[in-house]
């Protein structure tokens, strides 16, 4: 594993999961998932071990108690590898936090023959790779989403064409690198490597999209328990992502705060009577809020369902707002498409559906797990499509750049330029 100095995680191509295992590691705000699965036949996965735990040592997605984050990270891949009858080595781990900049890049390059080969697409590749990035962030993905030949857009599959320029876009995700660093460094104390870093929102769609939404155009929208994070899918590809560092837990503050009561409390009344839009009968429906530091089980206040949501509703509109003005902002509010996908275990707050197709003015969905076998009931909701993307992502052929591969020293003798040849031309 390359530890901090050297983290850049997409280090090699990926080829397939090695060995017929895949483990996904989702450390979020609220929980810690690892699923291990098996590779049955080729584009098919099976999870045989699955362990997940309250998160603690994580907020906004990211390590705020190195010893407590260790702690349930361990424990939870324990359970995982219990399950599953082995242990695992390396792990694909998804990142929710981390102030992810999205930004397209366009590298071009000679077309050396008559026709566009596969060299010359590997040239492109190559050239987009030395494009500048943030010396301070960390690359976490680099996806080629189009080509373009003589300045000709749009193009997919440039090779066979005729042209003397081919250029290629690449969309690329950085993330601040002290928060991954750690995350890293958390991971690698559980005696684990990290084979690839994957956006959240990014996993998610891989997970729970359907192939018309990915091509005609869909937001992602992943609600964590301290980060809200998405992602915009069109022509195939993720074209853009963020986050803001809002979720779940905070609409549990907010409960807690407005209410008196341990967060804990605050919890268990989100789940069990919270909403994110009103009812007619929430002014008459009564619920029993326990006080802070009241150790009766009598000390309780009775107030109108309509208060909690009351205190739920103004914070989810904060959050989609945030989004809609997010998206605004990135340019590709178009490439969108009127489809948006809610995943992440805050989605499942009643309500958040109807909340977000008003406020983001789009057509909405709650996205689940799809074409991943061995989930049970417990662990294929929208909580866990995260986790699921992340095994969905490691089964992806060639889904990034080949060109991250570190470039090989070039040598001056004869064999090293035959075999600089035999790599440029074969």
């Amino acid at each position: 594993m390359a530890f901090p100095g050297a983290l850049n995680t997409r280090t090699k191509a990926r080829k397939g999961p090695r060995g017929g295992t895949i483990a996904a590691l989702d450390v979020g705000s609220s929980k810690v998932v690892c699923f291990i699965a098996k590779v049955d036949d080729p584009g098919s996965i099976r999870v045989v071990g699955i362990g997940h735990q309250i998160s603690r040592g994580v907020r906004s997605g990211g390590i705020v108690d190195m010893e407590a984050a260790e702690t349930a990270i361990g424990t939870t891949v324990h359970a995982a590898e219990t399950m599953a009858g082995e242990q695992i080595r390396e792990v694909l781990v998804s990142l929710s936090g981390g102030q992810p900049e999205s930004q397209t890049l366009i590298a071009e390059t000679a077309v050396t023959g008559a026709e566009i080969s596969d060299s010359d697409v590997r040239r492109a590749l190559t050239e987009a790779r030395k494009l500048d990035v943030s010396p301070d962030a960390e690359l976490i993905h680099s996806i080629p989403v189009g080509y373009a030949i003589d300045g000709v857009k749009g193009i997919r599959d440039p090779r066979g064409m005729v042209g003397e320029r081919l250029g290629v876009r690449t969309h690329v995700v950085t993330a601040a690198g002290g928060p991954v660093r750690n995350l890293s460094t958390c991971v690698g104390r559980c005696h684990l490597g990290v084979e690839s870093f994957v956006m959240s929102p990014y996993a998610a769609g891989l997970s729970c999209l359907v192939e018309d939404e990915m091509e005609l155009g869909v937001t992602v929208i992943d609600m964590g328990g301290g980060t809200t994070s998405m992602a915009v899918f069109n022509d195939g590809k993720m074209v853009w992502c963020d986050s803001i560092p809002l979720g779940g837990g905070h609409v549990t503050n907010d409960i807690a705060r407005g209410l008196t009561t341990p967060v804990a409390q605050a919890e268990r009344l989100k789940t069990l009577y919270g909403s994110a839009v009103s009812a007619v009968s929430d002014e008459r429906e009564m619920i029993d809020v326990p006080q802070v530091g009241e150790e009766e089980r009598g000390q309780t206040n009775h107030v109108p369902k309509s208060l909690l949501v009351g205190i739920i509703q103004p914070r989810m509109e904060e959050i989609f707002e945030l989004v809609h003005g997010r998206l605004d902002q990135s340019g590709f509010a178009k490439a969108a498409g009127r489809r948006v996908v809610l995943t992440g275990g805050a989605s499942q707050l009643s309500g958040v559906r109807e909340l977000a197709a008003n406020v983001l003015d789009k057509q909405v969905r709650l996205g689940r797990p799809l074409r991943i076998g061995g989930l049970a009931t417990n662990v294929s909701g929208p909580a866990f499509a995260s986790a699921a993307g992340l095994l969905a992502y490691a089964m992806q052929q060639n889904h990034e750049m080949p060109a991250l591969a570190p470039m090989p020293e070039k040598s001056t003798g004869l064999w090293g330029r035959v075999n600089g040849w035999l790599r440029e031309n074969l």
